[in-house]
């Protein structure tokens, strides 16, 4: 690629459902990752797979399809799930996009001194720890980890 080639990371079927009012059915969310791919979006990030058993659904069915469909580079898009940096939340992102070529575990996990504090109940030395070892335990799955 290119040293001046822009990726385009797209959250359309997982940060779009956020909106108030905003819900897709599996089959709409198929149609939407169909059409990003036509687009040449490098990477969807598909959903949040353990969220409910209908959005790891949706994501695998993305990935099975989507994941391996070649778009304008040649290459389909990277499929991603998203994944809270717990054990659970990152087998249920696996499960989903694993059929994908391009797999690919995205998590998270809240660094703010509120979030820390009140909801994680850890100090910053421990989210870090939490990180390091849950982006190890991702990798086993695949290499492409976020």
């Amino acid at each position: 690629m290119k040293d001046n080639y822009v990726r385009i990371f797209d959250t359309t079927l997982r940060d779009g459902e956020q909106s108030p009012g905003a819900t897709l059915t599996s089959n709409e969310k198929l149609e939407i990752a169909r059409s990003l791919a036509r687009l040449g979006v490098d990477v969807m990030e598909a959903g949040f797979p353990a969220a409910s058993p209908d959005d790891l659904e949706a994501v695998r069915a993305i990935a099975e399809e989507v994941g391996n469909m070649p778009g304008p580079s040649g290459e389909p898009p990277v499929i991603c799930g998203l994944a809270r940096a717990i054990k659970g939340d990152i087998d249920k992102a696996w499960e989903a996009v694993k059929g994908a070529k391009h797999p690919r575990i995205h998590t998270f996990l809240a660094t703010s001194p509120i979030h820390m504090k009140y909801k994680l109940r850890m100090d910053p030395e421990e989210v870090v720890d939490q990180v390091r070892e849950m982006v190890t335990y991702a990798k086993q799955y695949c290499d492409d980890v976020e």
